[in-house]
């Protein structure tokens, strides 16, 4: 390799590892769990869930997601149909509500216009090029949503574990919510509830 061609080799390598770092899934915020709380709280248990945004179409997304997530780990879920409080569960024969509140958290514009650098090589000879694009419109919003999980005892009303999860901005909101379930549920289970 010639020494020109070494010396791009690193900093085009440092790009993609902080691109693919950028792509992550969610990360776990913040995570607080009652001391007096049993092991394997919710295995088994009828557990009443309801997600709380400001789009319909998120609420439900979430909420399928979380009853997925909960069936998968041994409890049976009940989808709340109104209102989702230790009152509804107990009317519900659940012994619990795991509420999850998404919103939205960061947001990522993409540039107006990018600016590319190429390698390629033919035989002996390597060979670079720059390049630049400008989409029509300008750049384009992405959101990134986190969520704010908290399961209450329906017996107590008494909130007896929550976590918070945060996305990367995406344009695949979809996913975003099933990684944040799926986040927020992995913390559950870690704090002993499954």
């Amino acid at each position: 390799m010639k020494p020109s061609t070494r010396s791009l080799v690193a900093p085009v390598a440092s790009l993609l590892v902080s691109l693919v770092a950028g792509c992550a899934g969610p990360t776990l915020d913040a995570q607080w769990r009652d001391p007096q709380l049993t092991a394997n709280y919710l295995r088994g248990a009828r557990v009443l869930v309801a997600c709380e945004a400001a789009e319909v179409v998120l609420q439900r997304i979430c909420e399928d997601e979380l009853a997925r997530g909960l069936k998968a780990r041994g409890a049976v879920p009940v989808v709340s149909a109104g209102p989702a409080d230790a009152a509804a569960a107990r009317a519900a024969g659940a012994k619990a509500v795991f509420n999850v509140g998404v919103n939205a958290a960061s947001q990522a514009v993409s540039p107006g216009f990018q600016i590319g650098f190429g390698l390629g090589s033919f035989g002996s000879n390597v060979g670079g090029g720059v390049g630049v694009s400008a989409p029509v419109g300008g750049g384009k919003v992405t959101s990134g949503y986190a969520a704010n999980g908290r399961l209450t005892d329906a017996a107590s009303s008494r909130l007896i574990w929550t976590a918070r999860a945060a996305a990367t901005p995406s344009s695949d909101v979809n996913a975003q919510l099933a990684d944040l379930a799926k986040a927020v549920l992995d913390a559950a289970d870690k704090a002993g509830m499954f």
